[in-house]
């Protein structure tokens, strides 16, 4: 730290507060032995693997196949090192005085990791930056080299290659972070006192393991500033409740419509707030809105499986809204998880001859899983033996688990970036609506989740005619001739747009498919009003899904008017419009229900 005349720090600087150190210090003592009492628990309760994640048998595969080209391995080192003697050079011309120097390596356009100015502006900083950008660009490159690997075995190493590399960056540490430095300067290390009280906090929350909190969840609750849009609960079973929203409009299209959401998450990513609520903006196109809001699953629902969901959910739902409304007919949406089973259940309703649903709509949803994605690397025999064993000892899968799994998909944005703000700068997250649902996890019945994992993402059985069979009916996806739209988004890692493509090739229907901008939630929940992002159209459906894009037209805006258009050009025809509750199924309890607001941690 500089000095002015004198010897005295600069103005700038704060030294830090001895009683605060002194009571933060304490409760750190307090708390940590709490906290480490906690992790003891949970760790005799289930012992770990050594390598659960089945890394280590990965990496070492890939060290053999490097072995194996020598020169090709020399070859990266030098130029890795022709790269830094450059950035040496590059840096004293700096310190000399120079200032027309132009960088050896940047970030990738978007990367928020380096915004603050000094990691330019400042030559240390700016040669730590640049270091570890050629520092990650040659470990990655060398992964990559490494011929002869099978493709998951590549997936995996590569994959964790860039978790390594993300947790590595110079933004996560104290000394290398300009902006950490500079707050640490101008609070006298309060920042970090509050960092270490944040990190406390989080490790209580997950009960000895760190969960990360992203938002200042105390500003949200459900049905009173995010999920409230009018509507009754209708119907339920133990497995979910069916919401009948309230009408906005005189008349109503004469075919409800009803969606069927994921439960790896929680239904109001469709209803978060009035301006971006698909739910309530279709109300508002004429629809009668039926939704499915999943239970959140504890032990006594270990044994329920793929097939209940079925049952207990579209099918009951079906017979729900046909007693509500007097319509057999309905239009259904699947998303992602729900699309699945919505796909499902339209294969085993085919063998029925039972042709209740009239159009299917599936929001970014997979039924060939041969390249499902970055998922995929947490799919092998050794990681599925695993988490069945734990699975086995509580019943279901832990929220946290599955949230950690999906937030490493995007680790700088949904791990670092907080673990830099919460525990380095010592500052609160900000309130945000999105992110307080990403963290609003949901568990899954132990039974269920092993089936979907292994028979759909292991064994891709869900597109091999006649290899699942439910309630004793083999199903075939061929069958379906259900007018179908299917929305899928351009940056989708967890269900990437060529793998859900397949199934255009699959059903026997006719079929749109519509591609949109952005991910996997941005890129669904995209109102008309926003104008954020484009999709585009192809009514051609050729087998390779590059060959639809590059005939494909660009429009701008939301696809939601377009599935509109669609929806409604199979059927015109209007009712009055229909209250919750004035059929046979009289209401229930107010909308969200008390499903969605059961908690994981509860």
């Amino acid at each position: 730290m500089s000095q002015t005349p004198g010897g005295k720090p600069p103005s700038d600087f704060h030294m830090p507060d001895a009683a605060e150190v002194s009571r933060t210090m304490a409760e750190v003592a307090e708390r940590g032995q709490r906290i480490v009492q906690d992790f003891m628990k949970r760790q005799a309760e289930s012992a770990p693997s050594a390598d659960p994640l089945n890394i280590g048998t990965a990496f070492l595969e890939m060290t053999a196949r490097l072995m194996t080209n020598p020169a090709g391995l020399v070859q990266a080192q030098l130029g890795f090192w022709q790269d830094y003697l450059t950035l040496w050079s590059n840096t004293a011309r700096r310190f000399l005085g120079e200032t027309d120097v132009g960088p050896v390596i940047a970030e990738a356009k978007g990367d928020r990791r380096f915004k603050d100015e000094a990691w330019r502006e400042n030559e240390v900083f700016d040669f730590i930056r640049q270091s570890y950008l050629l520092s990650a660009r040659y470990f990655t490159n060398a992964v990559h080299s490494a011929d002869g690997l099978d493709p998951k075995t590549a997936q995996k190493v590569d994959f964790y290659t860039r978790q390594f590399v993300d947790a590595m960056s110079p933004a996560n540490f104290v000394l290398t972070n300009p902006e950490v430095l500079r707050r640490t300067a101008e609070t006298g290390g309060a920042n970090l006192l509050k960092g270490l009280s944040n990190l406390l906090a989080d490790l209580e929350r997950g009960k000895g393991q760190l969960r990360i909190r992203m938002t200042d969840d105390s500003k949200f609750k459900v049905g009173e500033n995010i999920a409230v849009t009018p509507g009754k609960v209708v119907f339920q079973t133990p497995l979910m409740q069916l919401i009948q929203y309230a009408p906005t409009t005189a008349k109503v299209l004469k075919r409800p419509l009803v969606i069927f959401p994921p439960w790896i998450n929680k239904f109001y990513i469709l209803d978060l707030r009035p301006k971006n609520s698909f739910i309530r903006w279709a109300v508002d196109q004429g629809h009668t809105v039926f939704v499915a809001s999943w239970v959140n699953p504890d032990e006594h629902l270990a044994e329920k499986g793929f097939e209940d969901y079925m049952t207990e959910g579209v099918l009951a739902a079906l017979d729900a809204i046909h007693a509500a409304t007097g319509e057999r007919d309905v239009n259904a949406i699947g998303y992602c998880l729900g699309g699945t089973l919505l796909a499902t259940t339209l294969a085993y309703m085919a063998a029925k001859r039972d042709n209740r649903i009239k159009s299917a709509t599936y929001f970014v949803t997979m039924t060939d899983f041969e390249e499902a994605g970055e998922l995929g690397v947490f799919i092998d025999e050794e990681q599925l033996k695993s988490l069945e064993d734990r699975m086995s000892k509580r019943g279901f899968l832990e929220g946290s688990e599955m949230a950690t799994t999906f937030n490493m998909l995007r680790a700088n944005d949904l791990i670092w970036s907080f673990v830099v703000n919460n525990y380095l700068l010592g500052q609160d997250p900000f309130p945000f609506d999105l992110l307080y649902w990403n963290d609003d996890s949901t568990r899954m019945p132990a039974r269920m989740h092993s089936f979907y994992l292994r028979r759909m993402y292991q064994e891709n059985d869900l597109i091999k005619p006649g290899a699942i069979e439910l309630l004793g009916t083999k199903i075939d996806l061929r069958k379906i001739k259900t007018p179908t739209y299917m929305i899928s988004t351009r940056e989708d890692h967890i269900a990437p747009w060529k793998s859900t493509y397949r199934a255009t090739q699959v059903y026997s229907g006719p079929v749109r498919f519509v591609l949109a901008a952005s991910g996997h939630i941005a890129g669904v929940v995209n109102p008309p009003d926003s104008g954020k992002y484009s999709h585009w159209i192809n009514t051609d459906l050729p087998q390779d899904p590059e060959e639809w894009f590059a005939g494909a037209t660009e429009l701008a805006g939301s696809w939601w008017p377009d599935w509109q258009r669609w929806v409604t050009a199979l059927d015109k025809a209007e009712v009055p419009a229909r209250v919750p509750g004035t059929g046979k199924l009289k209401p229930i309890e107010d909308a969200p229900g008390s499903y969605v607001k059961v908690m994981a941690a509860d």
